[in-house]
């Protein structure tokens, strides 16, 4: 009952595998560290030009308009307003992901520079809603299921929040 090519079944031990793709990526460029969002999770929108061409169009004829023309002129932009909007949502999500990851990177700082969890800090939800003046529930989201890409390999972001304890020393500690 054994295959004689178990590569080719595309699972492992009955699982298929899973593929991780980063939502970010933290480079190491000249000492800096420099953060991306992954284009491919955040695709570029614009509202189609001919949709736009064509609402100029019904503008400069309104004095000509039969009951049709109206409609449609009305149908076309309130298409293209739910457009932008959408649009704009979409710009608007982008950023309060690049502000959100941002922020925990400035503040595991020492630890996306050098890989080494002895230098994660504790940093819980708070912290990075009061840094960047959003509600908890919104970091919650943006670090829910989404992963980071480091030099030092690619982990999920809530990996990065924990609560402080105290060691030997009396410092907190992550």
């Amino acid at each position: 009952r054994l295959s004689p090519k178990p590569g080719n079944t595309g699972s492992f031990g009955g699982q298929s595998a899973q593929t991780i793709v980063p939502d970010y990526t933290i480079q190491l460029l000249d000492n800096k560290l420099e953060l991306k969002l992954n284009g491919r999770n955040a695709p570029e929108l614009n509202v189609s030009r001919e949709y736009k061409e064509m609402l100029n169009h019904y503008k400069k004829s309104k004095s000509f308009r039969s009951e049709k023309e109206k409609e449609a002129f009305a149908f076309v932009k309130q298409k293209l307003e739910a457009a932008k909007w959408f649009v704009d949502a979409i710009k608007q999500r982008q950023q309060t992901l690049i502000l959100t990851m941002s922020s925990i990177m400035r503040f595991q700082e020492e630890y996306f520079l050098s890989g080494d969890e002895k230098n994660l800090k504790p940093m819980i939800l708070k912290d990075i809603a009061d840094e960047i003046g959003m509600d908890i529930s919104t970091i919650s989201r943006v670090a829910s299921n989404k992963y980071v890409q480091t030099p030092f390999g690619t982990f999920l972001i809530k990996k990065f929040f924990s609560e402080s304890m105290l060691n030997s020393e009396g410092e907190e500690i992550s």
